[in-house]
């Protein structure tokens, strides 16, 4: 794709930065394409490793998902969810589907609210040359949500303060949604996709759509040099990996 991928853009190997408006425009395409393999077909695909470096950006800034190796179909009619060896990306796999190997449309809910997550820090899912506190991108975030002034310790530096705060809040607030431990409780990503589409319409003039180039290198800490701690590993199981 010309425009490479989210997870390059988000890094410092990148020259160039992602505007609010671009993530949140991200952030809806993305859950777009979630809902249509989900709910958009007679038969639902179930991604199963979702994540930022999966999205890329064509010549006009629109995301798509790529990479389908992983994917699988869903459940067949009257079963709940689908038996499989566990496979994907560490930082983004829901809790439920690491334990049993149960696949349903809801961890991919799951990898997506990560993803939102991960669209307003900046930051690694799993960064392991951070300190213990803060290598698990969604503990560290939890004690920064309740108050304006803490969320905005949180939202990624890069950005320079040129963001809208309430709308960050509110998409922070669907990844707390999407990242709920019951996946019943999850939202269906049709819904996550209204939510998205809302935040979108009210945050008029939240930046040009498109990331601008840097005009010097930008030396950030809050992502490794490297994705290698966001990685996959061997399944002991079944020998697959994960």
């Amino acid at each position: 794709m010309p425009n490479s991928s989210v997870e390059y853009l988000l890094s410092e190997r990148s020259e160039t930065t992602l505007s609010w408006a671009m993530r949140l425009k991200i952030a809806q395409d993305a859950a777009r394409g979630l809902a249509y393999l989900h709910e958009g077909m007679d038969f639902q695909i179930i991604f199963r490793d979702f994540k930022s470096s999966n999205i890329l950006l064509d010549d006009q800034w629109r995301a798509k998902l790529s990479d389908f190796g992983l994917a699988r179909l869903g459940p067949s009619e009257g079963l709940t969810h689908v038996s499989t060896a566990v496979v994907g990306t560490m930082g983004y796999a829901a809790p439920e589907y690491i334990q049993t190997g149960r696949l349903t449309s809801k961890i991919d809910v799951w990898s997506y609210g990560v993803f939102l997550y991960e669209l307003i820090t900046g930051r690694l899912p799993l960064d392991k040359n951070r300190p213990k506190s803060e290598q698990k991108l969604l503990e560290w975030v939890k004690p920064y949500l309740s108050k304006a002034k803490k969320f905005e310790l949180i939202v990624d530096p890069r950005l320079k303060r040129q963001y809208q705060l309430k709308s960050a809040q509110k998409l922070a607030a669907v990844a707390n949604r999407c990242v709920v431990r019951n996946p019943k409780s999850r939202p269906k990503m049709s819904e996550v996709l209204e939510m998205v589409n809302q935040i979108v319409e009210a945050s008029t003039g939240a930046g040009n759509p498109e990331p601008p180039l840097k005009t010097k290198p930008f030396v950030d800490t809050s992502r490794g040099t490297e994705r290698k701690h966001n990685r996959r590993i061997i399944d002991s199981r079944s020998g697959d990996k994960f």
